[in-house]
């Protein structure tokens, strides 16, 4: 069991940090196109857009849902990347301890 760990971990980690790259990117993206930097209307833009927005809307929207309200400030994405954080470095110290 302890040889599946490692390699399984180390995907987990892996897949956690592309994860947060994709949290990073789509609030990027849509101060970009809130600030009409791009416009949505753009094919690429609205695939790229889309799927962000399926791929992290789901535990972002559990999140405003348990946080109160601040103006327009979402702080969703922030608690959602420190939370993935968390995760990883139970991972790591998990990675460490059993070898």
């Amino acid at each position: 069991m302890d040889v599946l760990l490692g390699p399984v971990a180390k995907l987990l980690i892996t897949v956690i940090d592309l994860y947060i790259w994709i949290v990073v990117i789509g609030v990027i993206l849509s101060w970009l196109v809130a600030f009409n930097v791009i416009n949505s209307s753009n094919r690429f833009v609205y695939i790229v857009g889309e799927f962000i927005h399926r791929a992290t809307d789901p535990p972002l929207q559990k999140i405003r849902n348990i946080l109160p309200a601040m103006g327009n400030f979402d702080l969703s994405p922030i608690i959602l990347i420190l939370g993935l954080v968390l995760l990883q470095d139970v991972l790591i110290k998990m990675m460490m301890k059993f070898g």
